[in-house]
């Protein structure tokens, strides 16, 4: 790989610069693409932005960027796209910097913006060397998400169809699922869900497999249906669904998509389990209500007092089998099964040693 160091200004970086969205974001005459396919989104907070402008204003220097070489003999961006947005946009007068637009600003403090230089580092190499390279730079301090790595790693057409669903602000996935997913879409937590989700979670295999597809519409369109269900099975509540955020949605849909679900029974049950103290994970309690497995649940464990009191009386004897145990060789179990109403307060505690509690749980 060849790297050579450049002085671009202002002026020429903001030349011709246009954000036409899914189309991309170009500048420097039109010959800088701003946004590869395997870069993220826009995601500078107000104040980061401003730093940049701060630094242009002072005439400190900004950090290095790295733009690569095409083979048509234009540019991509591999660092330096939040900074190179911040910059096109106030120039372009998309935002104001201490309530002042470029336009406001006097001639001779627009032409000290405009003369700013920039160091960019240019190189030339294969595409896998420019991926690679793209993999160990952070962004502006920022590290990427495993997400984004892999969108680099598998740049491609896929990708860059499958981020119209899942990874621009307000895309369609946020309009139906942000209640049932966590993390941000700009970030490609979206995006690594569904893949997550269709591909049991082996995301790599599922992008490498289809990295050269033209169409993501089969992810997309089992993330829809799995949405779908989800509404459908369970006629979430804006209550309900502050539980139903970030559950692993896609494999109870693959397990349980073709069974009858009594909606109304679903909705008493949750009811009273939200109630129960006993209960300490409540967004455990709709997989738990599918699987029947309290593993979901987090069960309120035993205080050591309880367990010290239970194992006192006791004598140290495991009821099971009769033998005696010191207390650190024992566990301490619910007599009636909370399944079976038991509660986990003291006179349903009894100590078993862990060979006859694990037998007793089926562990």
């Amino acid at each position: 790989m060849q790297i050579e160091l450049h002085k671009i200004t202002v002026r020429d970086l903001t030349q011709g610069y246009e954000d036409n969205a899914e189309n991309g974001v170009r500048a420097y005459g039109g010959r800088l693409d701003v946004r590869p396919p395997y870069q993220r989104e826009f995601v500078y907070k107000d104040k980061q932005r401003d730093a940049v402008i701060d630094t242009l204003t002072r005439g400190f220097p900004l950090n290095v960027m790295y733009w690569a070489v095409r083979d048509d003999g234009t540019y991509e961006i591999i660092d330096g796209q939040q900074r190179t947005i911040s910059i096109c946009q106030y120039v372009n007068g998309d935002f104001a910097y201490l309530f002042r637009y470029f336009h406001n600003l006097q001639p001779d403090e627009q032409q000290q913006i405009l003369d700013y230089e920039l160091n960019v580092y240019i190189c030339s190499g294969s595409d896998s060397e420019k991926l690679k390279w793209f993999q160990t730079i952070n962004i502006a301090g920022e590290e990427l998400t495993d997400q984004e790595l892999r969108n680099a790693v598998y740049a491609g057409s896929w990708v860059s169809d499958a981020k119209r669903y899942f990874s621009k602000p307000g895309c369609v996935a946020s309009k139906i699922a942000s209640d049932f997913l966590t993390g941000s879409a700009i970030r490609q937590d979206y995006l690594e869900t569904a893949i997550s989700w269709i591909s049991d979670g082996n995301i790599n295999v599922y992008m490498s497999n289809h990295q050269h597809d033209a169409s993501s519409a089969p992810l997309w369109q089992f993330f829809q249906s799995v949405i779908t269900w989800i509404e459908s099975s369970f006629h979430p509540t804006k209550e309900r669904k502050k539980i139903m955020k970030g559950i692993d949605w896609g494999s109870l849909y693959k397990e349980f998509k073709d069974s009858v679900i009594d909606s109304n029974a679903v909705d008493e049950e949750v009811k009273k389990l939200i109630l129960d103290d006993d209960v300490t994970k409540k967004t455990g309690i709709y997989p738990y209500i599918l699987t029947r497995k309290e593993k979901f649940l987090s069960i309120r464990a035993f205080s050591e007092a309880q367990k010290l009191a239970a194992y006192e009386n006791q004598f140290g004897i495991c009821p099971h089998c009769h033998k005696h145990f010191e207390l650190n060789q024992m566990e301490a179990d619910h007599i009636t099964p909370w399944h079976e109403g038991g509660r986990t307060v003291a006179e349903n505690c009894q100590m078993l040693c862990r060979e006859c509690n694990r037998r007793k749980s089926g562990k």
